[in-house]
């Protein structure tokens, strides 16, 4: 017999609280109504249409990028508050992994995609119209605030969709659509800034925008929860759901998104590691959209529209990341399945070796070849190999976590993960002018590079102690909390719930 929690938030009955040997409400992947079991072209615009989505709100963070050096003159501002205006959506997304979780577990995935991107979209139309610089920052902030649970909800969709084995393959694609996005910021925004102005880069965004608003108008629920909740309303049964794994009251929702992740940032072995590496990742490469324009307009007279070109390296990269990653997962599924083996998950820690000497070989490449004197396609091709070892570590690293813990703890883990990796990408590329002014190029980013080789030695570590550090983690298997929900009809026992955060 299990108590009922009669203050339940997202339920109009009581949900039922969790007991022993309780377990996640999803689906099973062979009922119709699960998106597991859905035709694959149907699959594949879902995920098409959370891609579009995710491509949209970094690709208006990045183009931004093309009018910086603009900025300062246009508002009278120095180079410092201009900025903050590539940085502040940054501090706006930091908030998504709190709060989008709790949404998603009482609403769907698709009513708060369908809200994310139009309110994303109104910012970038007062964008387009800012008459001063307060507006431009607040609303670049508010972008990044309505926008993030976009990038946070992807990583369901997906999970939604397609099966726990190809998690490094799905999230090899979930990760592209924002390095897509990113890159083709100051790709296209570039010859936007040269042909029409600033605020041209707002109105582009809010064509793309609008486009993947069309396209994904007819997107339907994948969240086996709602799915669940809908089946219940429509036959008027009496089931009842489990409480919600973000937690059902505020202080239990609180409690999985803000407070432990913070606890797990300063007391978990396993996410200090993860957040600290991923950070300095992140840090460096946002950092490139300020740090490469600059560098190659000084070093080779590069103006915006060939600068923006320059990201075609990140393109590059991304696909080998991709390529790479997707085909190592395949070898050891492989070789797992000829053994008769279940997979072993510090496994998805091998692109992140590969992928941590590409980070420090291409920094110390770009350090000491952006010289007059050789050729520029030299130390472009080198961001190339760093955002190919980046992508590779990113990808890694999340699908490890993404399995390393039961649910709540999983959710507090990559909420500690993502909001620790934005603050970094937001806070280095205020300073990075500085840094190439003060200590040079050959410097700053020989800096970046000796820290990175430091940490080659992380994924390793993982590699090895990783299990260990899991078993003995206080948020392993034995780790009892609400996410540990009572199995009801319909659902699929076994499974874990996979709502997590990817940005």
């Amino acid at each position: 017999m299990h108590a009922t929690n009669t203050t339940s938030h997202d339920e109009t009955a009581p949900c039922l609280m969790p007991g022993s040997g309780s377990s996640g409400h999803n689906l099973l992947p062979t009922d119709p109504d699960s998106p597991m079991s859905w035709p694959i072209l149907k699959k594949i615009y879902v995920s098409a249409v959370s891609f579009a989505f995710a491509f949209v709100v970094v690709y208006g963070t990045t183009t931004y990028t093309a009018a910086i050096s603009a900025i300062p003159d246009a508002f009278g501002v120095s180079m410092h508050t201009a900025l903050l205006g590539f940085t502040l959506p940054f501090f706006g997304v930091f908030f998504a992994p709190i709060y989008t979780p709790h949404l998603a577990e009482r609403y769907g995935r698709r009513p708060i995609y369908l809200a994310s991107l139009p309110l994303f979209s109104l910012c970038v139309v007062v964008i387009g119209l800012a008459s001063n610089i307060s507006t431009l920052l607040a609303f670049r902030f508010l972008a990044g605030l309505f926008g993030g649970p976009c990038l946070v909800l992807i990583e369901g969709t997906f999970a939604d969709v397609w099966p726990a084995e190809k998690t490094v393959t799905y999230y090899s694609f979930l990760t592209a659509a924002s390095y897509l996005g990113a890159a083709f910021g100051p790709i296209i925004g570039g010859f936007v800034f040269a042909a029409k102005g600033p605020a041209w880069l707002s109105w582009v965004t809010l064509f793309f925008a609008t486009i993947a608003m069309a396209f994904g108008a007819a997107m339907p629920e994948t969240y086996g929860r709602e799915i669940l909740r809908t089946r219940i309303r429509y036959n008027r049964s009496n089931i009842k759901l489990p409480c919600a794994q973000s937690g059902v009251t505020f202080a239990e929702m609180a409690h999985i998104t803000i407070f432990t992740p913070l606890k797990m940032l300063v007391t978990e072995p396993l996410v200090i590691i993860v957040s600290l590496y991923l950070g300095l990742n992140f840090a460096v490469v946002f950092q490139w959209f300020i740090s490469v324009p600059a560098a190659l307009g000084a070093t080779y007279g590069f103006d915006v529209k060939q600068a923006g070109l320059a990201f075609f390296s990140a393109v590059g990269g991304l696909v080998l990341a991709v390529l790479s990653s997707c085909l190592i997962e395949a070898v050891t599924s492989k070789q797992n399945k000829s053994m008769g083996a279940m997979e072993n998950i510090e496994s998805r820690l091998i692109p992140a070796i590969f992928g941590s000497f590409l980070n420090a070989g291409a920094l110390f490449w770009v350090a000491f070849t952006a010289d007059p004197a050789i050729h520029y396609l030299v130390p472009i091709f080198g961001t190339a190999v760093y955002v190919w070892g980046n992508a590779m570590v990113l990808i890694s690293f999340i699908s490890y976590v993404f399995d390393a813990y039961p649910p709540a703890g999983t959710l507090s883990a990559l909420t500690s993960a993502a909001c620790f990796r934005l603050v970094c990408a937001g806070i280095v590329p205020i300073f990075i002018i500085d840094m190439l002014t003060d200590l040079n190029g050959k410097w700053t980013f020989s800096i970046f590079g000796i820290i990175s080789a430091v940490m080659i030695i992380i994924p390793f570590i993982l590699y090895k102690f990783g299990s260990t550090l899991r078993m003995k983690s206080a948020y392993s298997p034995r780790w009892t909390s609400i996410s540990m929900t009572e199995p009801i009809a319909m659902v699929d026992s076994p499974s874990q719930e996979r709502d997590h955060i990817s940005v």
